[in-house]
């Protein structure tokens, strides 16, 4: 691995550690968490207290004639509808090392958008 590579991989685990510091998820509001690779992104809407997920939403569930930030969009209605119809209006979101723009960003606007609050 180059320094530079440990560089960026130093302060990616320094950044999920100071966000999963204060982020907890309970049975009231529970954690939605957002992983995003390069391809894909999905979420799921986990309780931390049983470390139980409760809905998960994955880009396989969009169409895929969809651009990258319209199947994050896509992905963050479903996973609000989801956990809407698992009676969870509240959670804690989990965005991990990754920066609150592009992907992320739009995924948590459209889940807001459907209702779901955080």
């Amino acid at each position: 691995m180059h320094k530079r590579q440990k560089k960026f991989q130093s302060i990616r685990q320094r950044r999920l550690r100071r966000v999963r510091a204060v982020i907890k998820g309970g049975k009231l509001r529970p954690r939605l968490a957002v992983f995003r690779s390069l391809k894909h992104i999905s979420a799921q809407v986990i309780d931390d207290t049983v470390g139980r997920t409760i809905v998960a939403a994955h880009d396989w569930e969009v169409p895929k004639s969809l651009k990258s930030m319209e199947r994050a969009a896509a992905v963050g209605r479903l996973i609000g509808e989801k956990a809407k119809n698992n009676g969870i209006e509240s959670a804690v979101f989990d965005r991990r090392h990754y920066k609150f723009h592009g992907r992320v960003k739009a995924l948590a606007e459209a889940a807001r958008g459907v209702g779901l609050k955080f």
